[in-house]
C-alpha cells in the first residue's frame, strides 16, 4: 500500500535520465550542439536547454516550487524570456549542463517533498485568455515524457552523427543468472 510518504521512490530512474544527457552532452563542441533536430531553426543545444527551462517554468513558475534562483533563467517569465529559446544565442556545454542540473535539483526537491496525497492539488496558469488548472500529477507526468520525448530526438540526432546515443533503460534492470 502506498503511504502519504514522499514520492521519490515512484519516480526512481527518471534522475538517470538527466544524468545520461548531461553525461553526453558535456563534452559536445559548439559545432556539434549546432546539429539539426528536425529543421535546421531546432539544434541540439536548444532541446536540451528547452527540457531544463520547461522544468523550472512549471515547478517554480506555475506551482511555486523554490530554486529559481539556482538556475540560468532570470525570472518566471521563462517561455516569453527565451534564454532556451533564443537561437541568436547559442549556448555550449557548460551551459547547458549548468541548466539542466540545476533544473533537476528543482525536480528532486518535488520528488522529495510532494506526497501522494498532495498530487491533486492544483495550481492555476493564464495563458492569454485562457486559465488553466493543473494538478502536481499532471505537470510531473508532463515533465517526465517531455524530457524523454526531448532526450530522444537528440539521442537519435547525436547517434546518427557518431556521437553516441543517450542509453536511458541501461542499469534499470536487475541482471540474473
Amino acid at each position: 500500500m502506498i503511504t502519504a510518504s514522499a514520492i521519490a521512490p515512484l519516480f526512481r530512474g527518471w534522475q538517470l535520465q538527466n544524468e545520461r544527457l548531461v553525461a553526453r552532452l558535456r563534452d559536445l563542441t559548439r559545432e556539434q550542439l549546432q546539429l539539426p533536430i528536425g529543421s535546421p531553426d531546432w539544434p541540439v543545444w536548444a532541446s536540451a536547454s528547452h527540457v531544463a527551462g520547461a522544468r523550472v517554468h512549471w515547478l517554480c513558475g506555475v506551482f511555486k516550487e523554490p530554486g529559481l534562483e539556482t538556475t540560468p533563467f532570470g525570472d518566471l517569465n521563462i517561455m516569453e524570456s527565451g534564454w532556451e529559446d533564443d537561437l541568436g544565442h547559442p549556448r555550449d556545454a557548460d551551459e547547458l549542463v549548468h541548466a539542466l542540473e540545476s533544473s533537476w535539483s528543482i525536480v528532486a526537491h518535488c520528488l522529495e517533498t510532494w506526497t501522494v496525497d498532495s498530487l491533486e492539488q492544483e495550481a492555476r496558469r493564464v495563458r492569454g485568455d485562457e486559465v488553466q488548472m493543473h494538478t502536481r500529477q499532471s505537470v510531473l507526468l508532463r515533465l517526465l515524457t517531455h524530457d524523454a520525448y526531448h532526450t530522444g530526438e537528440m539521442s537519435l540526432v547525436l547517434g546518427s552523427h557518431g556521437l553516441g546515443e543517450i542509453d536511458l533503460w541501461r542499469g534499470l534492470a536487475r541482471i540474473v543468472r
